[in-house]
């Protein structure tokens, strides 16, 4: 199967290397990472759409904005239609109906808004973030994340509980409709409560997209968790169990260790792991 990296979308919150650890201006930059899966009998699969068409051209349409005002102002979001999902797909030389299937870490706004692009897919999470996502959404953090007008025209879902065979010592779940045995769901929750790792496998070994389970590189692959303060700040405000996120960090930062030369980890989020990525050269 081969994999591309994808940046579905930019943020550029204020605070400079608060955010990203690097930068040298008054703004940080955070990316959208998804990844786009060429298997060879069950077509294309997108893990992840970050925003869509329909975010960049009406993000706040009355009375139900696909994404709220608070957010695209505290994250500074730049919406380009170049960077959705579908259109970076198209440069590729494939159409929107190539993509069969779209298997999500969770439902955020940033993980979700290009799922009406692609109508013939089937959509797979885990049942505890549909149900999250699409039932009554209270407190500031809810409201703002979960955007149900990202979501009310998908039609093909599948739902999955949170057990499965074991996966290097994590609960997996196996056997995605209509998916190979190769790419499975790794529930990982704490910054939701559906929230999951979608792994794939590769000829040299897996590689694990974490999703929100982390958003810096310094919380991987260290003995010691590293990570700026605005951004340790953004997830701690976002998450929903403190105790059960960072547990479940912990456990990818020993796997990130103990089995380095089986499983690659990355994230939704980290510009350098991103880029890294994109250009073949991540570890």
């Amino acid at each position: 199967m081969r994999i591309h990296h994808l940046n579905c979308g930019t943020d550029c919150p204020l605070g400079g290397r608060l955010f990203d650890g690097r930068s040298k201006g008054l703004t940080g930059k955070l990316v959208c990472h998804c990844l786009l899966v060429e298997t060879d009998r069950d077509g294309l699969v997108l893990i992840d759409t970050g925003y869509g068409l329909r975010d960049v051209r009406h993000p706040h349409r009355h009375p139900n904005p696909r994404i709220t005002r608070v957010m695209r102002t505290m994250l500074s979001i730049q919406l380009r239609e170049e960077d959705t999902a579908l259109r970076q797909i198209e440069a590729l030389g494939f159409r929107a109906e190539d993509v069969r299937h779209i298997v999500l870490t969770h439902l955020d706004f940033d993980h979700a808004g290009g799922l009406e692009d692609f109508p013939s897919a089937v959509v797979h999470l885990l049942e505890e973030e549909w149900s999250d996502a699409t039932g009554p959404r209270r407190g500031f953090v809810s409201r703002n994340r979960y955007r149900p007008a990202q979501l009310d025209g998908v039609r093909n879902w599948r739902r999955y509980g949170a057990q499965g065979e074991p996966w290097f010592g994590f609960d997996a779940v196996r056997d995605l409709e209509g998916l190979p045995p190769e790419i499975l769901m790794v529930p990982l929750p704490g910054h939701t409560w559906g929230h999951a790792g979608i792994a794939v496998a590769r000829e040299d070994g897996w590689l694990l997209h974490a999703g929100d389970a982390y958003f810096y590189r310094g919380e991987m692959r260290n003995a010691r968790r590293r990570c700026p303060g605005g951004l340790r700040g953004y997830q701690t405000m976002m998450e929903v169990d403190r105790s059960l996120r960072l547990a479940n960090q912990e456990r990818l930062r020993r796997l990130s260790i103990e089995h380095a030369g089986e499983v690659r980890i990355l994230c939704a989020h980290d510009v350098q792991e991103f880029e890294q990525a994109a250009t073949g050269n991540f570890l």
